[in-house]
């Protein structure tokens, strides 16, 4: 199977993304690790310093696979198949069953079960309204703000309750000094 490409230009981008990402975090599991102010960094041995990016790439790849899972999972949740989970990192439908094990249950219709959202560090859940027959989401972003949808709102379909709770995760992520 294969995956899409990306152009040299976004390529370009996504690196300088990631590497901009990175630095500060490398630099405060330096600074943890050595005892040293993060903006002594760069001026240590090179080894070390390479190894400590080195150490911080193993973090991010961990963050990565754990956000991918949440990713299949939410997928799963909205009545994806391990098929098309599959297609979708270019791997085959038993590959992905074996990658992502919890991102299907069909003990439930997909459709009717409550199902969490995890965004920007933050959670909601999305659950049928059985008075309305509508969907309805109760949330609370990173930065501990709580809210949910309000009585008067009733999403028709569960992507659309999902939306709007995803732009209350996306507004309330947790601040860092």
């Amino acid at each position: 199977m294969t995956l899409p490409e990306i152009t040299t230009a976004e390529q370009t981008v996504l690196d300088k993304a990631l590497l901009d990402a990175l630095n500060p975090l490398a630099s405060a599991m330096r600074a943890r690790a050595t005892g040293l102010p993060e903006e002594r960094m760069w001026e240590a041995d090179p080894i070390g310093v390479t190894l400590s990016i080195l150490t911080t790439w193993k973090v991010v790849d961990a963050e990565v696979k754990r956000l991918t899972a949440i990713a299949a999972r939410t997928a799963g949740s909205y009545g994806a198949s391990y098929e098309q989970l599959g297609a979708a990192w270019g791997i085959t439908r038993q590959g992905a069953r074996k990658k992502w094990p919890d991102a299907i249950d069909r003990s439930v219709p997909a459709e009717s079960e409550p199902s969490v959202i995890e965004l920007c560090g933050g959670s909601a859940e999305l659950s049928r309204d059985p008075s309305s027959g509508g969907w309805r989401w109760v949330g609370q972003g990173a930065d501990g703000t709580r809210d949910e949808a309000d009585n008067t709102s009733h999403y028709a379909t569960k992507e659309e309750a999902a939306a709007h709770a995803g732009a209350f995760l996306r507004e309330h992520v947790a601040e860092h000094g």
